[in-house]
């Protein structure tokens, strides 16, 4: 005979963690109409936070709303929902002119360095030794025919996409758009964010838009920034997103 007290304690704790599901499940009450749409049509292919993602689409609307010249390049796309998330912006806004840069090994992360440990002081090789490659977020594999696809589904131009495969150590500056509106840095590790900054920021038109994801979750990201930022006494205030992300907009 089951215990009537038990039952009351389990219906109660079923009522709670449903309730912190539908909270999670959420958006800020901020959010407009049309970027909760987008968010919640890339959400399976990123995995960025809401206000990550709704940090991007505003960038997005604000480099056309003042004509920032330039493309949109991303480091590190994953399956793609960051991109397309810009795409579905970039649509909505009748400006598809802009071609859509997307660099990744589309194998998963590279081997990471000393440098490379999360914000609980875990080194990244430790927890990619411990993880599956094909399941781990940490790995972040997906096969490039699989963000091509994801990629179409937002019907953006195909000819405005660029898919650019291989470490970014050895694809950019080489396949790097001269002028950029918005930076987008996912990489995680510090020679690959060290790399992007050195070639890829100088590309940053004036008043255009610099994102960087895991500022505050991978130490390496994060010393790659400030070292750039230091070195080259770049006045920029990066303005936090949430915990992980970064914003900021190129001195004019």
């Amino acid at each position: 005979m089951k215990d009537p007290y038990l039952i009351k304690i389990a219906r109660r704790l079923k009522r709670a963690l449903r309730g912190r599901l539908h909270t999670a499940l959420e958006m800020p009450p901020d959010f407009t109409a049309a970027t909760v749409e987008a968010i919640r049509t890339v959400r399976p292919y990123t995995m960025t936070s809401p206000e990550r993602l709704n940090a991007l689409i505003q960038a997005v609307q604000y480099v056309i709303e003042q004509n920032i010249p330039g493309d949109i390049v991303e480091c590190g796309v994953w399956k793609g929902g960051s991109m397309m998330a810009a795409a579905l912006t970039l649509i909505r806004l009748n400006s598809t002119e802009r071609t859509l840069h997307l660099f990744d090994t589309y194998e998963g992360m590279p081997p990471a360095t000393a440098e490379d440990i999360d914000h609980k002081g875990v080194p990244a090789e430790k927890l990619m030794s411990e993880q599956d490659r094909d399941t781990s977020v940490i790995w972040a594999y997906a096969q490039l025919d699989e963000v091509k696809t994801n990629l179409k589904r937002t019907a953006y131009p195909a000819d405005r996409v660029k898919f650019i495969q291989g470490r970014v150590e050895e694809t950019i500056p080489a396949a790097a758009p001269p002028t950029i509106s918005i930076l987008r840095l996912d990489t995680d590790w510090y020679e690959s964010t060290k790399h992007e900054f050195e070639h890829l920021f100088p590309r940053l038109s004036p008043g255009g838009v610099l994102i960087i994801d895991d500022y505050g979750h991978w130490e390496g990201a994060r010393k790659a920034t400030d070292e750039y930022v230091r070195n080259h006494n770049v006045r920029i205030l990066l303005c936090r997103i949430d915990y992980c992300g970064r914003i900021a907009v190129k001195q004019v």
